[in-house]
Formats: C-alpha cells, sequence, structure tokens
C-alpha cells in the first residue's frame, strides 16, 4: 500500500486547520476572546463547533472498532454520548449560561461562595480533561502508522503542536471556527466512502459471511449478571457525564443567553443523530470483510483499513485517504476544545498568579497539551474508547451531581459539594488507575472497576445530599438570588427592565 494518499490528507488538513485558525486570530482581541469567544456566537456556528469537538477518536474510530468486536451492544456507546445532549438540554444549558461563569469552577465558586469547592473543581476538571486528552494523541499514532507506517509517537507530537499553535493564537475564538469545518470534514470522510462500501456489499453476490475468530470478545449481553451490570453503568456514565465535561460545558458560555443555549443544543443533537448513523455501520461492514483485526487486537484501526480491504486498487486508496482526513481532523479538533477547557482554568487558577492576561493562557496551554502527550507517549496501550468511557465516568460522578443539584437544590452546601465531588471522584479515579495500571482483576471486582458508574454515580449524590442536609447553617446567604438568576428567562428580564 502507498502512503501517500495519508501523507496528503494528514497535511491538507493541518494546513486547512492552520489556515482557518490564523484567519480567525483577526477576531480574538480580548481576554473574553480567548476564554468563550466574547459570548457571541451564533447557535448554528457553536453548534457545529461543539459537534467538531465533540466527536472525538472514540466517536470516530473507537464506535466502529467496539461494534466489530462485542457487536450490538456497543451501540449503547452513541447511543448515550446523543442522549447526554438530551439531559443537558432540558436540566443544564440554560442556567448554566446564565451564571455567567467562564468556566466550571466559576459557577462553582459563585454558587456556592467556597474558594474550596474552586479548587476541588479545578482539579477535577484538569484530570478530566487530560484523561479525554490522551485517547486523542493515541488515536493520532494509531492513525499515522496505520496510514503512513510512521511511528506511534509521530502522531501526538504532530497534533500537540498543531493544537498549540491554534491554542494559543486566537484561543476560543479562532477554535470555534476550525471545530465547525471540522465536523463537516469529519461528516463527509465517513458518509463518502461508506456509500462506496455499501454499493460494494450490495453487488457483491456473496460476501464472505461474519464468521467468529479466535480471540473475538463475548457481548455484554451474553455476560449474565456481570454483562448486565456492564451495561447499566455504561447507560448512566454516558447519560450523566457528557454534562460534565469541560469542553462541553466551556462552549455554552460562548452563547448571547440562556434561549441561545437551548437552540444550540438541539441543533447539536441532530447533528449527532446523524453522524452516529456511520460508525456503526462500519463495524458492521467489518465483521463482514475484516474480523480479523478484532482478533488481532487492532479494532480501533478499522475504520482506515476498511476501504483498501474491500475496494483495492486506486479507489481504495483515495478512500483510506479521505478517512484519514476525518480521523486527524477528530483528533485537532477534541484536543483543541479540551486544550481550551483546561487552558482556562490553569490560567485563573495557577498562571495568572505570577502572569498577566493573554500571556498566562499561553502558558497555561503549553501545559495542559504538554502533559498529556507525554502520558500517551509512555502509555500507548490504552483502547481509545476505553478511556473516553473512563473520562465519561469520571465527569459523570463528579460535575453531574455538583450541576444538578446546584441548579434545581437550594439547599446544598459547600460542604456537602466538596464531600460529594471527593466521594465520586476517588470512587471513579480508583476504577481510573486500576485501569491504566498493567495489573487487573477478575470477577465482580473487576467489573465493578471498569465501568464505576453505576455505583461511584449514586454515591456522590448520595454524600452531597447528606452532608448539605446536616449542615443547614452552611447554605450561602446569596442563594434565593442566584437561583432567581439562573432560572429567570431573559425575555422576562427585559420585560421587567
Amino acid at each position: 500500500m502507498s502512503p501517500a494518499p495519508g501523507i496528503v490528507a494528514i497535511v491538507l488538513v493541518t494546513v486547512a486547520t492552520l489556515a482557518i485558525g490564523t484567519w480567525g486570530l483577526r477576531f480574538s482581541r480580548t481576554t473574553s476572546d480567548f476564554f468563550v469567544a466574547s459570548r457571541s456566537v451564533n447557535p448554528r456556528l457553536n453548534a457545529s463547533a461543539i459537534g467538531g469537538e465533540y466527536l472525538s477518536a472514540a466517536s470516530f474510530l473507537g464506535v466502529a472498532g467496539l461494534v466489530l468486536t462485542f457487536g450490538a451492544d456497543m451501540l449503547w456507546y452513541p447511543i448515550g454520548w446523543t442522549a447526554g445532549y438530551l439531559v443537558l438540554l432540558v436540566l443544564v444549558a440554560a442556567p448554566l449560561r446564565r451564571s455567567g461563569a467562564y468556566t466550571l469552577p466559576d459557577f462553582a465558586e459563585a454558587r456556592l461562595g467556597s474558594r474550596g469547592v474552586r479548587a476541588v473543581c479545578s482539579v477535577l476538571v484538569v484530570a478530566i480533561g487530560w484523561l479525554y486528552l490522551l485517547p486523542q494523541f493515541q488515536g493520532a499514532g494509531l492513525t499515522l502508522r496505520s496510514a503512513v507506517g510512521a511511528p506511534v509517537w509521530v502522531g501526538p507530537v504532530i497534533v500537540g503542536l498543531v493544537v498549540l499553535v491554534n491554542v494559543t493564537s486566537g484561543g476560543m475564538r479562532s477554535i470555534t471556527f476550525v471545530q465547525a469545518f471540522q465536523y463537516w470534514l469529519k461528516l463527509t470522510a465517513l458518509l463518502l466512502p461508506l456509500m462506496v462500501l455499501l454499493v460494494v456489499w450490495a453487488g457483491d453476490g456473496t460476501p464472505p459471511a461474519a464468521r467468529e475468530v479466535a480471540g473475538w470478545s463475548v457481548p455484554l449481553a451474553d455476560g449474565g449478571g456481570q454483562g448486565l451490570y456492564l451495561t447499566y453503568s455504561l447507560i448512566v456514565a454516558t447519560f450523566l457525564g457528557t454534562m460534565g465535561l469541560p469542553h462541553v460545558v466551556v462552549r455554552f458560555y460562548t452563547n448571547p443567553d440562556g434561549r441561545a443555549a437551548r437552540r444550540t443544543t438541539l441543533v447539536v443533537l441532530a447533528l449527532l443523530g446523524v453522524f452516529y448513523l456511520l460508525p456503526p455501520a462500519y463495524g458492521a461492514l467489518g465483521r463482514v470483510y475484516a474480523p480479523e483485526l478484532a482478533a488481532s487486537g487492532r479494532s480501533d484501526v478499522l475504520v482506515l483499513e476498511l476501504p483498501r480491504l474491500v475496494v483495492p486498487g486506486p479507489l481504495g486508496e483515495v478512500l483510506t485517504g479521505l478517512v484519514t482526513a476525518g480521523a486527524f481532523a477528530a483528533f485537532l479538533s477534541t484536543s483543541s476544545g479540551l486544550a481550551i477547557a483546561v487552558s482556562g482554568v490553569l490560567t485563573q487558577d495557577v498562571t495568572q498568579r505570577r502572569l498577566r492576561g493573554i500571556t498566562a493562557f499561553r502558558v497555561a496551554a503549553v501545559v495542559a497539551v504538554l502533559v498529556p502527550v507525554l502520558v500517551a507517549l509512555a502509555v500507548p496501550n490504552v483502547g481509545v474508547a476505553r478511556a473516553v468511557g473512563l473520562a465519561f465516568a469520571v465527569a459523570a460522578s463528579t460535575f453531574c451531581p455538583l450541576l444538578l443539584l446546584g441548579i434545581w437544590w437550594s439547599r446544598l452546601t459547600a460542604v456537602g459539594a466538596v464531600a460529594g465531588l471527593v466521594a465520586g471522584g476517588v470512587g471513579s479515579g480508583a476504577a481510573v488507575a486500576w485501569t491504566l495500571a498493567p495489573a487487573s482483576a477478575s470477577g465482580w471486582v473487576g467489573v465493578l472497576l471498569e465501568q464505576p458508574a453505576a455505583w461511584s454515580v449514586p454515591l456522590a449524590f448520595a454524600t452531597m445530599v447528606g452532608v448539605s442536609l446536616l449542615t443547614p447553617g452552611r447554605i450561602p446567604p446569596h442563594t434565593r438570588r442566584l437561583m432567581v438568576r439562573l432560572h429567570t428567562p431573559e425575555a422576562v428580564e427585559l420585560d421587567r427592565g
């Protein structure tokens, strides 16, 4: 196979990304532009940008690989990732925008009046952001190795450098245009090759039947009680984890008002629904044409390998170049959003103490990108979708209870919030540490650590509620006033004014 199509695809995506980011730089003049694009992004552009950053390596590569290996049980991943936005739409989007915060720690401090809560939230934002960045860089390494035969370390280095250039040059304002472009590129990069593959499959009078291969994993549905637990825990993590992802939440601060935030979320639901029709189809075709990828542990590269396996020759190479371009765009867009979110928190709580303005943001961005790049180089074998699933579990176990109770329950106290964040963070964090460690556990212990959300999320909620009820004297005095602000539509405020 020739590496030329992959090289051309990667170069074109990189050049386009840097060009659009440089063009957006002329709109980035203030600190507010760097953090939240001056809260002036219209819903359609914002929805495309959210789709661009949300559809990560796990969506572009991981879902197809999971369907190839485990079968239709893994459709819960895209269903949960999409339905999570429905929960976000109904319960969080508009009130969070009305809070006027820049970041999740900003919201926590404004709601509870506590620097301690802010500090815990800052640590969690950075931890979740780095955990989510890890599979983006690993996926980049896999893509470059599959497409052009490059060493695995090349992908993380290239993506890290491109992200740093874009983020430090124009911040959120610049990245918004880049991510909107990359959503449509990713959709096109999956759709066009899939149409060709389906035509070939339909025209093949006797396509090879999906066959069992040694090493093929047992579907969750056949796993008895443990399989049932894993499925429900996966649903909890994906449904509730979306609202706690820092790069998702920060996007709602860029809307002009709460109504625009809701409209943005509706458009996002449509964009995600269309996109997630495609990766499972690749997984299904992979079971027919490339089951050996599952047996060899290379299921994450199915989307990249399938076109040239099904359509040999120049057309297959062109289609491979197209999906390679989409995969590289996925790494760039999600990594950019995560870098912005982590950089914003590091700027406000760390670098701004010694530096000022945009310089503090740029130094924070270097730290935000460099750490996960080094981890990706040191730990190259964590599954892409697996690492993302762990990030969702941690987000669901920490920020989901904080946001829901902080927005809808006036009796939440700072002490209760810290206790719940620590309980959920330690519980889900232990599962992350166990997964990344070389050791493994069998039986129910291993199952509970593999998917912790089913027990860590209720633990966090119960701890927050219980400790808050035990400390009623610690309810912030401004709670009633802030709750009115969170739940009063802008139209009512204008009429009253």
